[in-house]
């Protein structure tokens, strides 16, 4: 499993190794869903474990690149790439199907957070007997984070909308943002059980480029070391949420 060889990464490949380790005691070949998942960051290494992986994703070169790299990998029988929205989920990925569930990046863009967080429930493993459903991993942008950012780089205006509502209008790329209250709402009203947040890139683009290069581990180190802490978690550029289908 990669987990610790980016600091873009590390805090979400930690938690995903846990749980893939705790889902394959129960189902050796798990069926994981990358929403979003583009040319595979994720689901290559995934699959390198073993396990069936499908990649939904809008971008046709991004599927196309992700064909390739999983063929170079020898993993292409492994990876079964879907071109489609989030939004379109529920219509792409059979009911409770998955074992997990990325969704990375995602809920910043969709027309319908809560709708694509219904579907992401609805496409994992209800829990049947001793083994807990099917998990989540999901990954947004931070509000506080880009609060922060620009309240600090003088453009207060900015700071001031992104901290009413997430969003600071005009060419922001984002429609939204979320901290740890609204993104574990989301998925609670969804149907979700929320069991981890963690912050992802604490501190990883505020150091110094040559910094993070000459101290790469020790700063990969230091962010699995807060990932979970408060406050250092609760300003970190993403927030990580593992959440569990009842």
């Amino acid at each position: 499993m990669e987990r610790r060889g980016s600091t873009r990464t590390a805090a979400v490949w930690e938690v995903l190794r846990a749980e893939v380790e705790r889902a394959t005691a129960v189902r050796p070949v798990l069926s994981v869903v990358d929403v979003g998942g583009g040319t595979g960051g994720f689901a290559v290494p995934l699959a390198r474990q073993g396990h069936q992986v499908m990649v939904v994703d809008a971008s046709p070169d991004a599927l196309a690149a992700l064909t390739r790299r999983a063929a170079e990998a020898g993993v292409g029988a492994r990876v079964h790439a879907v071109q489609g929205d989030a939004d379109a989920l529920a219509d792409l990925v059979e009911p409770g199907s998955a074992d997990i569930v990325l969704c990375h990046s995602v809920l910043e863009v969709v027309d319908s957070p809560a709708d694509v967080a219904a579907a992401l429930a609805a496409s994992l493993r209800p829990a049947a007997g001793d083994a807990p459903g099917g998990a989540a991993s999901v990954l947004v942008a931070s509000r506080v984070a880009a609060v922060l950012a620009r309240a600090m780089a003088g453009q207060l205006d900015t700071a001031t909308a992104l901290l009413r509502d997430g969003t600071s209008g005009g060419r922001d790329t984002l429609r939204r943002r979320f901290d740890v209250d609204s993104a574990t709402s989301l998925l609670t009203k969804a149907g979700l059980s929320v069991d981890e947040v963690h912050g992802v890139r604490v501190v990883a683009d505020l150091v110094p480029g040559g910094v993070a290069e000459r101290e790469h581990d020790a700063l990969v180190a230091f962010e699995l070391a807060v990932a979970g802490l408060s406050p250092f978690r609760d300003i970190a550029t993403q927030l990580h949420l593992l959440a569990r289908r009842g």
